[in-house]
């Protein structure tokens, strides 16, 4: 792995931070005519629960508004963010992760997904929670956190105020696997930290929830490449496994669109898919 991108602050020494947990997958309805920030918040109250990552698949958008990643405006970030998309009728939302907790003491959250717009067109990226609203039911699993959550810290490596895992003792506890609430932080490759993370806390198997994030210029699997290193990323299915002899081997999926706008879906390489920003993940001991 040779890809590297200068961030603007000193790099921290930690460089995975992870707090324990339990976690509780849920599956749920998010209704219609709702904006999607409130229907996670009230689905996640419904259940005691303050914070979580969940998986979205099909129903529709509609207003919503979104942005793509784009370069640098300013020597303050290393990678920034578009001008605000916001399409006419009706988005047909094909999949997303999203992370749910906590910003500025408010309810928040941290969403990239895969759609189609109504010129047929398919596009991906980060969903703005403030204009963001479910025009057809969306299927959700969500899995529930209890001992930690995400909360909205500024961090002054990228200058970003991202997500990072608390210790949280607010909330009903959730019965369920022991799990870690993750954060990645930039330049280290993101299947092998989470196999490095697994071999040294004993952990020999484990599923990858939520997975909300960015890799510079992806490699896949199958050869393919996304030759731009600004990407926004999520995780569609992940498990980390540790063989006979003591090695840690991962299987992670994600889908990403670059700051061009083209969408690239695939298995990534271990070893070869550094961090740009950040990953948020939730890691269940199975």
């Amino acid at each position: 792995m040779t890809r590297y991108v200068k961030q603007p602050g000193a790099p921290r020494e930690q460089r995975t931070l992870a707090v324990p947990a339990t976690v509780r997958r849920q599956a749920m309805t998010l209704p219609a005519g709702t904006a999607l920030l409130d229907a996670v918040r009230e689905a996640l109250v419904m259940h005691g629960c303050r914070s979580a990552v969940l998986t979205l698949r099909g129903g529709a958008l509609g207003p919503f508004a979104y942005v793509m990643p784009s370069l640098p405006v300013d020597e303050m970030h290393a990678a920034f963010y578009s001008a605000t998309f916001r399409p006419a009728g009706l988005t047909m939302l094909d999949a997303a992760s999203l992370t749910f907790g906590t910003r500025d003491g408010a309810p928040f959250f941290h969403c990239h997904g895969l759609w189609t717009e109504g010129d047929g067109v398919k596009r991906g990226g980060h969903m703005l929670p403030e204009e963001t609203v479910i025009a057809e039911p969306i299927k959700a699993v969500a899995y529930l956190l209890s001992g930690a959550a995400f909360e909205g810290t500024l961090d002054s490596e990228t200058n970003f105020k991202l997500f990072e895992p608390v210790a949280d003792g607010n909330g009903a506890a959730v019965e369920g696997n022991p799990a870690f609430a993750v954060r990645l932080l930039p330049n280290q490759d993101l299947s092998h930290a989470l196999e490095t993370f697994c071999l040294d806390k004993g952990i020999t198997r484990a599923a990858v929830h939520g997975g909300v994030g960015s890799i510079i210029e992806a490699r896949f699997a199958d050869g393919t490449v996304a030759p731009r290193f600004a990407t926004e990323m999520f995780i569609t299915s992940g498990r980390i496994e540790v063989d006979a002899a003591g090695l840690a081997h991962s299987a992670i999926d994600v889908s990403l669109v670059d700051y061009a706008g083209e969408v690239f879906s695939g298995r990534l390489i271990r070893g070869d898919n550094p961090v740009l920003m950040t990953a948020e993940i939730v890691l269940e001991v199975l």
